[in-house]
């Protein structure tokens, strides 16, 4: 069985989920369920970030030490996961013991390649970002005279401490033959240009360890050096895996890291080049995702205006959140959090046309053949557009899948649905069951129905908890969601003459 890889970041525990984490973390869930739905061995990982200055300072300020913090944040995660419908296969802390082992094996297979040395680091840093920054990287950024990270726009600290260092720049020549002759492996293509640019630009040695704390992996054979936080938490995705002990080709290199745009030059340079230093394959991907605003404001907690997962989770139903998050705004992009864009979104597209399109069909067959399917004779010309439709809908949504190009699945499904309302006007039931035409009604109704079930086989992915009770109200209770696979259950025609649907049932109810 072939392998599907992916992961999300791990999240940093100096502070509580927000909209960010989700995002991502709903993203890569969406395509664990969409590989498996397609008979994949996938693995999805997710997981936490617990070390560093920052997470030693955010425990500090709250007067406990950083493990308590961890522990009290991991918390928080692994229970609004499942709120979430989020079904990960592992969920790594940087704090245990098998990570840590990992890192250190990392770091030795990196020193034995000749590419770690020790030096002296004098220069800038940022401690939210966690990134070193020279002095003129800071003047071309217009950041020096405020002493602010380019990134963040936080301020950041004069370093001075013995270091080791990664040769990053030995890697710069074949990261960039690596990314020209492998177009796919960062996306999406702005987000490459501009990786591309960095790195043409000219990379720089990396400072790797740190003296002046100590919460994080120490060095093997230099305890009193802390590893730098990046290679600490990329080192997870391997890790994860049962580095170095393990063997890891089962998984191994994954196939998507989903990740951040802030993120992206730690995913898109510096990891790869550790893992070339190491002799490692490189991830097959690595696609960045823009930030969200809130009714067209940057997130702050000064403004009040941070989403909670859980002040979400008490308005809105779950599937209704995944489905929009993803269908907003494309992959990639910024977007902006909107309720009225979530409710008008809800209603022309779940409720209207979904919903309607589901209640209408299963009442007609209900009403007109006690919700028993009937023989399909002859297949006219409108009958058989809509089954083209429908499996080119299923072709082309998978290719946009595995592009991560979630709001083109769910606008071409939205398509097939469209076309389903439309093919219920253009036929009208109504009138073929007063005119008594059995054998056009019996067709008619047929290939509504089945329009509809492979419809829920598309969006089950993005809404399980929906389309399993859509499922169950067209297929029967044997339909379960989460075993579901494209090749069992996706083509057209499975329905079979006397099958019995149920009643229809509201899934989508308008939103006021």
């Amino acid at each position: 069985m072939e392998s599907y890889y992916v992961t999300t970041p791990i999240y940093y525990v100096n502070d509580e989920p927000h909209l960010g984490h989700i995002y991502t973390t709903i993203a890569a869930d969406v395509l664990a369920r969409h590989q498996r739905m397609a008979s994949r061995n996938v693995f999805f990982l997710t997981g936490v970030d617990e070390h560093g200055q920052k997470v030693q300072q955010a425990a500090e300020t709250r007067g406990i030490a950083p493990i308590e913090l961890a522990d009290q944040v991991v918390a928080r995660y692994q229970s609004l996961w499942p709120e979430l419908a989020i079904t990960n296969d592992d969920f790594i802390r940087t704090s245990s013991e098998r990570h840590k082992q990992g890192v250190q094996a990392l770091w030795r297979r990196l020193e034995n390649a000749g590419t770690i040395y020790k030096g002296f680091y004098e220069d800038w840093y940022c401690v939210p970002c966690e990134t070193y920054w020279k002095e003129t990287q800071l003047k071309e950024a217009e950041c020096w005279e405020e002493k602010k990270c380019p990134d963040c726009e936080r301020g950041v600290d004069k370093v001075q401490e013995e270091s080791y260092f990664f040769r990053l720049s030995a890697f710069q020549d074949r990261l960039i033959e690596h990314i020209n002759a492998n177009p796919d492996f960062i996306g999406p293509d702005s987000r490459r240009n501009e990786v591309l640019r960095f790195v043409e630009s000219g990379l720089n040695d990396l400072s790797v360890s740190r003296t002046t704390f100590s919460w994080g992996i120490p060095v093997p054979g230099d305890e009193k050096h802390v590893i730098y936080v990046w290679i600490d938490a990329l080192s997870n995705y391997i890790t994860a895996l049962g580095f170095p002990d393990q063997q890891m080709e089962e998984h191994w290199p994954a196939n998507v890291h989903l990740i951040g745009k802030d993120i992206l030059r730690f995913h898109a340079i510096y990891w790869p080049c550790m893992l070339m230093a190491a002799d490692l394959p490189l991830p097959k991907r690595v696609f960045a995702h823009g930030w969200w605003t809130v009714e067209g404001k940057k997130m702050s907690k000064s403004l009040g205006n941070a989403l909670r997962p859980a002040d979400l989770l008490e308005q809105y139903d779950t599937d209704v959140i995944r489905y929009f998050l993803l269908r907003e705004v494309p992959f990639g992009q910024d977007g902006d959090f909107s309720f009225d864009a979530l409710k008008q979104r809800y209603n022309s597209e779940l409720a209207n046309d979904v919903g309607n399109l589901l209640n209408r069909s299963l009442a007609m067959l209900n009403k007109y053949s006690g919700g028993v399917l009937g023989q399909v004779s002859d297949e006219e010309n409108i009958d058989r557009a809509l089954i083209a439709d429908v499996e080119g809908m299923q072709m082309e949504a998978s290719r946009a899948m595995d592009k991560q190009a979630f709001h083109i699945a769910l606008e071409r499904i939205n398509e097939v649905v469209r076309h389903g309302n439309r093919y219920v006007e253009e036929n009208a039931p109504w009138a073929l069951a007063k005119a008594s035409n059995t054998a056009r009604l019996d067709t008619v109704l047929y290939h509504l129905i089945e329009t509809l079930r492979l419809v829920a086989i598309q969006l089950a992915p993005f809404m399980p908890g929906k389309m399993d009770k859509m499922l169950g109200q067209i297929h029967g209770e044997d339909a379960d969601i989460n075993v579901l696979t494209y090749a069992q259950y996706g083509g057209w025609g499975l329905l079979k003459p006397g099958h019995q649907c149920s009643k229809p049932t509201p899934i989508f109810p308008r939103m006021d």
